[in-house]
């Protein structure tokens, strides 16, 4: 068993669980850390592999086919059967990777409320979170290529961001259709500016709108500064355990995983850190971390004791905050037929290697093709209004009153179009399709991973992902569905993506010659109708893969496992940095909030250790 002493080590994958620690918070972190400091020695442990320039991450294009074809970069995780979602299991994916899901996500630019930010300094007693001090850091971030003189945007960092300018034709439809129908809610040039929602616009992306390639926070923080060879990442590693002596973690035990998942006798190594260990491995991994479970060495031993008692653990320190808060979102895709002259790009994921050829040559001649796609190019921030409100019944109304009236920029849901098929069903016949997806911001229900099977290190979690706001999902479906059914593009529903409604009901699915008169009457739903829509969400509704919440940032006496420096309670020299200590939910996709956990955890280490120029 080899050591080497490092200053700071970043630790992520669990033994068992298989989730990224080089992911997008830890390049930030370690990134920032070792360019205004190149002398401090840093390890980022990854279990997955390197991204630097490999197409299947840096061409956009690309990003539903790694999943759908069950790349190493994913790691699966699957839930316990839940009776609200008729007894099925939800099969959540995370990045394995280095730059995590930055390096395979839908590369959708969408930030956080303002309030959001607000809501973690403010409720959860965490001074420095509040919007006032994480805008600054979001702005530092990126380069808005969009517009670079925008106020509440950034012009010189090292996450790009731009908009697609061809092949949008869906998306521009879904803005024309909205501004001539939804005349209640206007559109903006902005549609992620933090201080209000509810408008419609065109949708940015995480691609270089020069190079057309992917910009994620492996390529901007960490290969970046690739001569500094005191930066160092040990890919495909899996750590297994945080060191802990006299209540300091002073190191990290992990193992050479290059031979494959339970394949040989993989080789264990020790190594030390001589400033602080910095767990970073999501919401599954970080705190199964920290819970700890290993079948050749002792457990960290930090959490519940019931937990730990199951899996025959010593606790070390009593946090039953690790692992619960699980936080996600709903999301929804019902597929809509699209006729021939409509811009889907379906090829892109369901076509072989040889026919999408011609776009690969497109992109690595420089061109702008449809390699540089993520389909998403249009959509809302959505509030219901009034009558919205009535329809969705008492319980919505009380959750309105109580947590979105007061705090008009944030949204119920996101709803938009998704210029594809974005699933692997056989039963859809190559064509072109297009979705108007959506999913839940702030839904109510948590859950909860913990780790499981005593000494057997590849037992699954005990995952529960929480319930579905059932009442919310059919009030966006059929909003999304007038959008839709108005659009020129529109050939009808396919069947088997919507709800079963009855064959005498005028809300029935069919294929159709074309869309319906933008002042057409919107479709009447019954008792009947509507107990089919909340069948079908019960049956098909997925997760966006926006885990977070299982390490909250929140004081020790309502389950916080961090405080507002990302200290463990409890333990000295450890820290969590990752969206796992988010003590809320945010209104948006989480990459851009994992990168303000980055940003912040870098100042915060930097201010610790007394580095400037962070």
């Amino acid at each position: 068993m080899s050591s080497t002493t490092y200053d700071i080590i970043f630790a992520g994958e669990l033994l068992t669980i298989f989730i990224n620690p080089g992911g997008t918070a830890a390049c930030v972190t370690a990134g920032r850390l070792a360019a205004a400091a190149p002398s401090l020695r840093i390890l980022i442990v990854e279990a997955g592999p390197h991204t630097r320039d490999v197409k299947q991450y840096s061409q956009p294009g690309r990003y539903l086919r790694n999943l759908l074809g069950g790349s190493e970069a994913f790691t699966f995780h699957q839930a316990k059967p839940s009776p609200a979602l008729a007894g099925r299991s939800l099969i959540i994916p995370s990045g394995r990777c280095l730059g995590g899901g930055s390096s395979i996500n839908f590369m959708m630019y969408t930030r956080a409320s303002a309030s959001d930010y607000d809501d973690w300094e403010r409720i959860y007693e965490n001074q420095g979170w509040g919007s006032e001090d994480i805008i600054p850091l979001l702005k530092k971030a990126e380069t808005y290529q969009v517009n670079p003189h925008d106020a509440v945007h950034g012009a010189s960092g090292p996450m790009k961001i731009s908009f697609e300018e061809k092949y949008i034709n869906i998306g521009d439809n879904f803005l024309q259709v909205a501004a001539a129908y939804d005349t209640k809610r206007p559109a903006t040039h902005d549609v992620n500016g933090f201080f209000s929602c509810n408008a419609y616009g065109r949708w940015p992306r995480y691609i270089d709108g020069e190079t057309g390639k992917r910009s994620d926070a492996a390529h901007g923080y960490i290969y970046s500064q690739s001569e500094n060879k005191n930066l160092v990442v040990q890919d495909r590693c899996r750590v297994v355990r945080v060191i802990i002596q006299d209540g300091v973690a002073v190191g990290v035990e992990y193992v050479d995983d290059k031979v494959g998942r339970a394949k040989g006798t993989p080789e264990h190594h020790v190594v030390y850190a001589s400033k602080l260990v910095v767990v970073s491995a999501g919401a599954f991994g970080s705190a199964a971390i920290l819970e700890s479970k290993a079948k050749l060495v002792p457990r960290s031993g930090i959490g519940s004791a019931e937990v730990l008692e199951k899996n025959g653990i010593a606790q070390i320190v009593d946090l039953p905050g690790v692992g619960e808060n699980y936080l996600d979102h709903n999301l929804g895709a019902p597929l809509y037929i699209a006729n021939e002259d409509a811009d889907s790009i379906n090829g892109l994921f369901r076509d072989t290697e040889a026919e999408i050829q011609v776009y690969e040559d497109e992109w690595l001649r420089g061109e702008k093709g449809l390699m540089t796609h993520n389909g998403v190019d249009a959509g809302i921030k959505l509030r219901p209004d009034e009558g919205d409100i009535q329809a969705m019944g008492p319980a919505f109304k009380k959750r309105w009153e109580d947590y979105f009236a007061n705090a008009p920029d944030k949204p119920v849901a996101w709803l938009g179009t998704f210029a594809a098929y974005p699933g692997g069903d056989p039963r859809v016949p190559r064509g072109k399709y297009f979705s108007a997806a959506y999913y839940l911001e702030y839904p109510v229900s948590t859950g909860r991973v913990h780790i499981t099977g005593g000494l057997n290190p590849y037992a699954v979690s005990d995952f529960e992902p929480g319930a579905a706001d059932i009442e919310v999902l059919r009030w966006v479906y059929k909003k999304g569905r007038e959008l839709a059914r108005r659009m020129k593009y529109y050939r009808g529903e396919f069947a088997i993506a919507h709800p079963q409604f009855p064959k005498d009901s005028d809300a029935k699915t069919q294929p159709v010659d074309g869309p319906v008169n933008i002042s057409a009457p919107d479709i009447v739903y019954s008792k009947v109708d509507d107990e089919a829509i909340d069948a079908y969400h019960r049956q098909t509704i997925e997760t966006t893969w926006h885990s977070m919440g299982t390490c909250a940032m929140k004081p020790r006496e309502q389950g916080g496992v961090v405080d507002s420096r990302l200290n463990v309670y409890g333990i000295q020299g450890l820290k969590v940095a990752d969206l796992s200590i988010g003590p809320a939910n945010v209104g948006a996709n989480t990459c851009n909030t994992a990168i303000a956990i980055g940003e912040k955890a870098a100042v915060i280490i930097a201010e610790e250790l007394g580095i400037s120029g962070v």
